[in-house]
């Protein structure tokens, strides 16, 4: 196979694994309720309000809804609607310049090089894919979402399913053993050569400073970064 589709991961796979919890959380915590009230009444922002109001018992207040949103960033909760807000108020944020998205400095080159090679390049994140475009549009390399033809969130299941591999495979319309999914979650790789894939842990000395080989490693290849990723079978 010449050119296999690559598929990855973001958080501790193109970027550090503290961006998000050190960076973006935090950000969306502490401006959701200026964001709140000054966006609350906007059709886009009330429903997911609503939903939170609802699914918490109730709500009435919009104080007492953030005050909820913020409980379940500090728990790391994967709900619908915090994904959506928290992507609205880092959407702000990119736009302010509050912040930029980090990329290792190995991924910019090897997604270019590659994108150029002809090879079809795609995203499964945990974070929403609106979220997943606000990160690649706004890195310290420039706006890099031209690169990507394909962007997953937990939409089409969780990242440790085999299935969601076989949903990602049908939408891409590739046979799963062409695609290479690259991610630092033994148990996502695991899932994804269950369905077919092949795989490769991206095993970080940053985010992972105790090697992960031997058994460690779920038999997958082991790359400490995309420089190293061997694209033949």
């Amino acid at each position: 196979m010449a050119s296999p589709l690559i598929l990855t991961d973001i958080e501790g796979t193109t970027s550090s694994i503290s961006f998000v919890k050190d960076v973006l959380f935090p950000y969306a915590r502490r401006e959701l309720p200026r964001f709140v009230r000054e966006h609350g009444h906007e059709p886009d922002v009330r429903r997911w309000l609503d939903q939170v109001a609802l699914e918490s018992g109730g709500l009435c207040q919009d104080p007492m809804i953030v005050e909820t949103l913020q409980g379940w960033i500090d728990e790391d909760r994967k709900h619908t609607a915090l994904k959506a807000l928290q992507g609205m108020v880092w959407s702000a944020g990119y736009a302010n310049a509050d912040f930029t998205a980090p990329l290792y400095p190995d991924v910019e080159p090897a997604l270019r090089r590659w994108h150029a090679d002809g090879h079809v390049l795609a995203v499964y994140s945990s974070g929403s894919v609106p979220a997943q475009k606000l990160l690649f549009s706004h890195t310290g390399a420039g706006d890099l979402t031209g690169l990507f033809s394909g962007w997953f969130d937990t939409a089409v299941g969780g990242k440790r399913e085999a299935a969601s591999y076989t949903t990602i495979a049908r939408e891409l319309g590739a046979p799963p053993h062409d695609i290479l999914f690259l991610s630092d979650v033994v148990a996502e790789l695991d899932a994804a050569r269950e369905a077919g894939l092949r795989t490769t842990l991206i095993d970080r000395p940053e985010d992972y400073p105790q090697p992960r080989t031997g058994a460690s490693a779920g038999g997958h290849p082991r790359a400490t970064g995309f420089d190293g990723v061997a694209l033949a079978a």
